[in-house]
């Protein structure tokens, strides 16, 4: 006993330190909610860090009452309808659907929509990295999608309620100007299809669980003022800039490099500034094509489905399409080949412009010419799964439960932290208690009282079905108080978190684990961490993109009237 009294107190002096230094330099498993919010603080400056700490109560506090209404309205139809009427807002969607619009006579319409898409999903995903703000915690919410990369993203607002809201106000303010060529009867059934189209998608973004009120209702009135901007002042500005030489179409492709260039950049590698950087590539390719093809001598050219004919409009589809699909199959590895060599005289002139996640070309020989740089437009290889995603819409749909991204892994972890620390204050102001004050006697006695009562009538009443036993025991505050629950494993680093790897601080291996409600099973997996993005990625999404909104206006329009067959000069009033 003296013996190990004496190494307890003096004798294992030297032992101890030594532990200690070793635990030093070799730390155990981290703490899990103060590594989240350390991860953040580092990553941001200290005041857009402070102005997401501001904001992040909001998406706590509403996490409880989606999942409540979620777990409420939640059917089997309901959660395929949301789930396949979702990809009515995507980007992949409106890029495959629109330059259509160009080819068959509708091109001032087509060119608003691009106009209010490109705009709502640059500054929406502008918001999004600045604010780095989670997606509603799952659980106790189930993520209802059939898109991947969609949880990748923040929260922060709702890029799907953008785009949708946009192109309904948009379509109803078309459709209530003096130039509108429909009937009255048709004119209010496409506004109420305008107005079903918009509800849903908003609707479903938080009945799948992707999204949260603010999200939503910041995203739509982001998507409504763009689209009454567009409206009353797009005409004005496309006049201007027909009107006039190639400097102001020079200065407008000149504003569109900047706010790509100041796009803040993220905490986590959210993929939000690859779709605003393809859909600015995009507009700068739409104001190419429009302002030559209307100064060209093809601009009068008219187009009438019933004199070509349903076979010759189809063909011109087909064609345009496949023509896209050639450009971005042959443009794409051409440019990841032949930039790193420019990219590499601009770094040892001392040019660069180094962003966050991607490496200069200096440290990187070759790339991979099949990489996959985005989201937005699929591959040719990809075409097969598309088909079978539209013919079997059901198979493609998921529904999960658990951390989905980084963002997702750490507001996990801050929030478990967040009630750890919680729970250890209520413990110690307990403790200071001695007994129980008067009114604490009360309260706890009429609690019991009521307690009792509501006991007694569950007894004499009989439920009818387990949805209506359902809605009785779950209220907002017990899905509270499964916030923080899902499985996150933060494993231990082998090297000090204060050292860094090419200027960022090193992330221990974060483990996540995905309940997949319609296979039944949980999967516990490595979070991915980024894979290795290049610079020249940015230059590539933006000339490829830029080349395809170049190729619907103008190069195809243009083709067809070179092609025996696909033309419609011969429409051509003299």
């Amino acid at each position: 006993m003296n013996t190990s009294h004496s190494h307890a107190n003096g004798g294992a002096g030297p032992t101890k330190a030594k532990a200690k230094a070793k635990a030093d330099e070799k730390e155990p498993v981290i703490d899990a909610g103060l590594r989240s919010l350390d991860h953040y603080k580092r990553a941001l400056p200290k005041w857009r860090y402070d102005l997401r700490q501001r904001a992040l109560p909001l998406v706590r506090w509403e996490t409880p009452y989606l999942a409540w209404m979620q777990s409420t309205l939640r059917s089997p139809a309901l959660d395929s309808y949301f789930a396949i009427t979702a990809n009515l807002g995507t980007h992949t969607f409106f890029m495959i659907g629109l330059p259509i619009l160009f080819w068959c006579g509708n091109g001032s319409f087509g060119k608003g929509i691009v106009h209010i898409l490109a705009t709502g999903v640059f500054f929406t995903g502008f918001v999004k990295d600045f604010f780095s703000l989670p997606r509603p915690l799952s659980p106790p919410l189930h993520r209802i999608t059939m898109s991947g990369s969609a949880a990748l993203e923040y929260g922060f607002p709702s890029t799907h309620s953008a785009n949708a809201v946009s192109v309904a106000v948009y379509a109803i303010l078309c459709l209530r100007s003096p130039d509108n060529p429909f009937q009255p009867g048709t004119q209010r059934a496409l506004e109420a299809l305008a107005y079903f189209y918009a509800i849903s998608i908003v609707f479903g973004r938080l009945y799948c669980g992707m999204h949260g009120f603010v999200d939503v209702v910041v995203g739509s009135a982001m998507g409504a003022l763009i689209s009454l901007v567009e409206f009353h002042y797009g005409p004005a500005l496309d006049a201007y800039l027909l009107a006039n030489s190639w400097t102001g179409l020079c200065c407008l492709l000149l504003v569109i490099i900047i706010l790509i260039r100041v796009h803040p950049e993220p905490a986590d590698d959210c993929p939000c500034f690859d779709d605003s950087v393809a859909f600015a590539g995009v507009m700068m390719g739409l104001e190419i094509g429009t302002w030559r093809f209307g100064r060209s001598a093809w601009a009068d050219i008219p187009f009438d489905l019933y004199a070509l004919g349903w076979l010759v409009v189809i063909l011109r589809i087909l064609f345009g399409v496949l023509v896209i699909f050639a450009w971005r199959e042959v443009a794409k590895p051409s440019l990841l080949r032949g930039l790193p060599h420019l990219f590499r005289l601009i770094e040892r002139s001392g040019l660069s412009l180094p962003r966050r996640f991607f490496m200069p070309a200096s440290e990187y020989k070759n790339i991979p010419l099949r990489l996959r740089v985005d989201n937005v437009m699929p591959n040719v290889s990809d075409l097969p799964n598309l088909i079978t995603a539209v013919r079997h819409p059901g198979r493609g749909r998921s529904v999960s439960v658990g951390p989905q991204s980084a963002a997702d892994a750490y507001e996990t972890l801050a929030y478990r932290e967040r009630r750890r620390r919680e729970s250890v204050s209520v413990g110690v102001s307990n403790g200071l208690r001695n007994r129980s004050s008067v009114q604490d006697i009360r309260e706890q006695k009429e609690q019991q009282q009521e307690q009792g009562q509501q006991q007694q009538i569950e007894e004499n009443t009989a439920v009818s079905s387990s949805s209506s036993r359902g809605a009785q025991h779950n209220r907002p505050s017990d899905f509270e108080k499964l916030m923080g629950e899902g499985t996150v494993v933060v494993s231990p680093v082998e090297m000090n978190t204060t050292d860094e790897v090419n200027g960022d601080a090193v992330e221990p291996d974060v483990y996540i684990g995905q309940q997949d409600e319609l296979g039944e099973h949980e999967v516990f997996s490595k979070l991915i961490k980024p894979r290795v993005r290049y610079d020249v990625e940015v230059v590539t999404k933006l000339v490829v993109y830029c080349g395809i909104g170049w190729l619907a206006v103008e190069i195809i329009p243009v083709l067809y009237e070179v092609i025996p067959g696909l033309g419609a000069g011969h429409l051509r009033v003299a």
